[in-house]
């Protein structure tokens, strides 16, 4: 139950009160985009830029984040992006974004990309990668997001996996020492 008093006495307070108590579901975050690979798209050797294709990446996995947070969301982490195939002119790109997992004003969110072409109907997996988002209010500031609720087997394996890649990005920008980074730790100590 909602308290009115509560409200408008520390608005701030409420909405990050109310927001680290919500959960959402990954599939209400899924968003998939599509592009046509047009000339001014392509390097010499006609095939899509790198560049562009990533900033096509980041477009989607905002709008999954926004639709995850229900805020404004800021980039704050890309992982590795590897190139599969090359995506030639004329193919049709399919992005896939979805939330993983959240955390306090993090996501992680997963993009697939794959390439058709049209002519033939052929489509291949051209790469995938993960990038992090902030929620953040409209001084710029982090805000808490709504927790992630995995259903499929594939969102569940995405989830648990989430924070070990969590802690490796930590580890690699220097915000955390590999000690501390216990979910990491555990996969080595198995072997």
């Amino acid at each position: 139950m909602i308290k009115p008093i509560e409200l408008f006495q520390n608005p701030v307070k409420f909405v990050k009160k109310t927001m680290s108590k919500r959960k959402k579901y990954a599939r209400e975050s899924q968003v998939t985009m599509t592009e046509l690979v047009l000339p001014n798209d392509t390097n010499t050797l006609n095939n899509l830029m790198g560049g562009r294709l990533m900033h096509w990446m980041d477009i989607v996995s905002a709008i999954s984040a926004q639709k995850h947070s229900n805020r404004v969301v800021v980039t704050a982490s890309v992982d590795n992006v590897s190139f599969r195939h090359a995506i030639p002119l004329g193919s049709v790109v399919c992005l896939k974004a979805q939330v993983t997992r959240a955390f306090n004003s993090s996501m992680e969110i997963y993009i697939e990309v794959t390439a058709e072409n049209a002519a033939s109907g052929e489509k291949l997996e051209s790469n995938h990668a993960f990038f992090t988002f902030v929620a953040v209010d409209q001084l710029g500031r982090p805000i808490d997001v709504p927790q992630v609720i995995a259903e499929t087997k594939k969102e569940k394996d995405l989830y648990a996996g989430a924070l070990r890649r969590r802690q490796l990005r930590m580890i690699l920008a220097k915000r955390m020492q590999p000690n501390d980074a216990t979910e990491l730790k555990a996969l080595f100590d198995d072997i």
